[in-house]
């Protein structure tokens, strides 16, 4: 028995769908240049609001256009139909030559278990924003397909996974699906449906805890939607990395003065920096950058904060967000930022005037990020950036 299966009904890219996933963007106007650009890609229709012409209008009066997009895209040609397969998945290429193994698939949403106490083989780890998955849950049910998928991590069978889907690259030539992402990556899949092969895959992917490493709110999505399964791509920890994931505050608050020194009325610890903000090489400070130039910041770590509560992006978000700027995690002026972009790219956001000020955070250590899915604790949100990121509209799962 595995909790991890064929996909049923499956859309295949046929060219031209492949997109960044939604919550990889800083702002809604890099996905409306995209949509623009790109027509079928998937993030006109996970994302209809952004689309040009639907611009100004609210999510939810946009989903009826998702679902025309999406339905003239497959009349065109941009998908082939496939029936119980999966799509094992290679990206290759990119800065750091870092090579990526896994397999979509669809996993057992029942299997989901957020609490120790709480059965189930799929862990997910991190806190949600309401309203986001609200978002997915109106679109899925809308549209009848799941376009981007929840990345898993295997944790007993990673090795032999990891083997077995490279054997099935070697032998299988090369790939029908090909897509480049933004930065320069090439993604690869090729749909198996030769039984012996995908029951030995599935198997495989399924044969040990999985841990949720991105897709938290699509995953909530499925359950709350009440779907019997999702689309994932089960991957190996040999194939990913983790980024910094930090913060950019659009606007003050009204009636804030410095941020430097409500800081330091806290007691944290603020120090100008003599050379630009970077990424933090180690945990425990933050570089923040504002029109005053830049800081190192200790913050303080509370008497009964521990394990997780002591991570830099909790301490952020209690003592910065909630203390020092009055604000919730989910307010529109706090934007997430992952590690594709640079620190001079969130540097040129303040000075610009696009934002008030950046906080670069240095990325969780792996071994942190592991200690915390054992001890079944919630990592902060908008923590953890894994890559490379699995292409969303590479592989469509129909519902």
């Amino acid at each position: 028995m595995t909790a991890v299966h064929p996909i049923s009904h499956a859309w295949i890219s046929a060219g031209s769908t492949g997109a960044q996933n939604y919550d990889e963007f800083a702002s809604d106007a890099e996905i409306t240049e995209i949509i623009a650009s790109a027509p079928y890609s998937a993030l006109g229709v996970e994302m209809p609001h952004c689309a040009p012409e639907s611009l100004g209008q609210a999510f939810a009066d946009t989903l009826p256009a998702a679902a025309q997009r999406l339905a003239a895209a497959k009349a065109d040609g941009a998908y082939t139909a496939a029936d119980d397969v999966v799509g094992v998945y290679r990206i290759s290429g990119g800065q750091d030559g870092h090579s990526f193994l896994g397999m979509f698939a669809m996993v057992d949403t029942n299997e989901i278990s957020t609490t120790a106490d709480e059965p189930g083989l799929v862990i997910r780890n991190e806190d949600v924003f309401i309203e986001k998955v609200r978002e997915r849950v109106a679109l899925l049910q809308t549209i009848d397909h799941l376009l981007s998928p929840v990345l898993l991590l295997q944790t007993e069978k990673a090795d032999e996974l990891q083997m077995a889907l490279a054997k099935v690259i070697e032998q299988a030539g090369p790939a029908p699906v090909n897509d480049h992402d933004q930065a320069g990556r090439l993604h690869e899949v090729w749909p198996i449906s030769e039984p012996a092969a995908v029951a030995e895959l599935t198997l495989l992917a399924g044969g040990g805890d999985l841990v949720v490493a991105d897709g938290n709110h699509r995953s909530l999505a499925a359950q709350t939607a009440n779907l019997d399964r999702f689309l994932a791509v089960v991957t190996t920890p040999e194939s990913v990395q983790l980024q910094p994931y930090h913060r950019l505050v659009a606007s003050w608050p009204e009636g804030m003065g410095s941020v430097t020194g409500a800081l330091s009325a806290i007691g944290a610890s603020v120090v100008a920096l003599d050379t630009p903000a970077e990424v933090p090489q180690e945990p425990g400070v933050l570089h923040l950058h504002t029109a005053d130039g830049g800081f190192a910041v200790t913050l303080p770590v509370p008497q009964d904060a521990s394990g997780v509560a002591a991570l830099d992006h909790a301490l952020i978000e209690r003592l910065l967000v909630n203390e020092v700027l009055g604000l919730d995690a989910g307010d529109k002026r706090i934007r997430y930022i992952g590690g594709d972009y640079s620190a001079q790219w969130l540097r040129e956001q303040v000075d610009a005037g696009e934002a008030v000020a950046a906080l670069l955070v240095a990325p969780v250590r792996v071994d942190d990020f592991v200690r915390v899915n054992l001890e079944r604790e919630k990592m902060p949100r908008k923590s953890t950036w894994f890559t490379p990121k699995a292409r969303g509209g590479l592989v469509l799962a129909q519902i």
